[in-house]
């Protein structure tokens, strides 16, 4: 899989970093990878291949969220869906997903009127951000989606998160989604995830880290004490 830099998302990358709505942070990414594999990829694609081939029920291999595992094109499919994840968050491995892990939407306006609730109040930043509020955002959004991938020629997939071993499970986080926008044609995948992180929650959890820093520090400076003590004595 290669990372894609396409001039379309950038300018939305920026501004999706991290949005201030009011109560919440809403933290964003879009982005593009070709389905090329080499190297690593490549390896651990013949593994994965191997393992949904030989590992799957025979339902599974009839009918899956990704197509039937019977087929190389769903086991591609859902390979392309796990590389694309482990390149995103390289701090987790997500090569024990499978297809049961995804869910394939039911057209491109599904998935489009979902994004939009969640967004409507990213829109009302962007209007008033300089610079930026020429043009409506979800109207600059799905057409950067579009000319990056191309919507009429996708497949739409959706990643349900265990929300503990994976990164959208933090305490602080109030609701996240996991787009997969894959381009046979284009043998290209556009992700596009968003989730918001509430503020108080999130300060809630900084005082709390920063307690238990704070008591590791003072009972180590306890143990130096007793141990500096107990020198002086041997002294």
């Amino acid at each position: 899989m290669k990372f894609l830099d396409l001039p379309p998302l950038q300018r939305l990358n920026a501004f999706l970093k991290n949005v201030d709505v009011g109560d919440h942070i809403l933290q964003g990414d879009l982005e593009a990878y070709s389905c090329k594999l080499a190297g690593l990829d490549k390896k651990l694609s013949k593994s994965l291949d191997h393992e949904v081939q030989t590992g799957s029920s025979p339902l599974e291999l009839s009918a899956s969220p990704v197509g039937p595992l019977a087929e190389s094109s769903s086991r591609k499919t859902l390979i392309y869906l796990i590389l694309t994840l482990n390149h995103i968050y390289p701090d987790y491995d997500f090569s024990l997903l499978r297809a049961h892990h995804f869910q394939k939407e039911h057209g491109i306006s599904k998935a489009e009127e979902a994004i939009d609730s969640h967004l409507l109040e990213v829109s009302k930043v962007w209007a008033q951000t300089p610079g930026l509020g020429e043009n409506p955002f979800l109207e600059c959004l799905w057409s950067s989606i579009d000319e990056a991938i191309n919507l009429n020629e996708c497949d739409v997939y959706c990643y349900k998160s265990d929300l503990e071993t994976d990164p959208f499970g933090e305490q602080a986080s109030v609701w996240s989604f996991n787009y997969f926008f894959y381009n046979k044609k284009m043998k290209r995948i556009l992700y596009f995830s968003c989730r918001a992180i509430s503020k108080q929650a999130a300060d809630e959890a900084t005082e709390s880290s920063s307690k238990y820093d704070k008591y590791n520090s003072d009972t180590d400076d306890d143990e130096s004490d007793r141990y500096g003590m107990a020198n002086e004595m041997d002294v």
